[in-house]
């Protein structure tokens, strides 16, 4: 099985966007983490604008802006358990 992959959409000068990574870094800690500026890519500034930081769990939308404390863990948790039905807001 491989690790579920947490994508950090992120841009510089972004202080909610820290404090995502540090949540971020505490709680995937069983997982493949990819922090991503959307800065350097004219189509996800178009997609994500001001609405970061967003965090993602193999493609699924699971925070933006504050990133409340067990989001990521328990999204991760249940990407290691395998598909479950009623996923939405797929970010690829």
């Amino acid at each position: 099985m491989t690790a579920p992959e947490v994508v950090v959409y992120t841009r510089d000068r972004c202080g909610l966007c820290r404090r995502a990574e540090a949540v971020v870094a505490r709680e995937a800690r069983r997982a493949r983490v990819r922090l991503v500026d959307i800065d350097t890519d004219d189509d996800l500034v178009r997609r994500f604008g001001l609405r970061v930081p967003v965090v993602a769990v193999d493609g699924v939308e699971v925070a933006e802006g504050e990133v409340p404390r067990g989001v990521v863990r328990r999204a991760v948790r249940a990407a290691r358990a395998g598909p479950r039905l009623g996923r939405s807001r797929r970010t690829t």
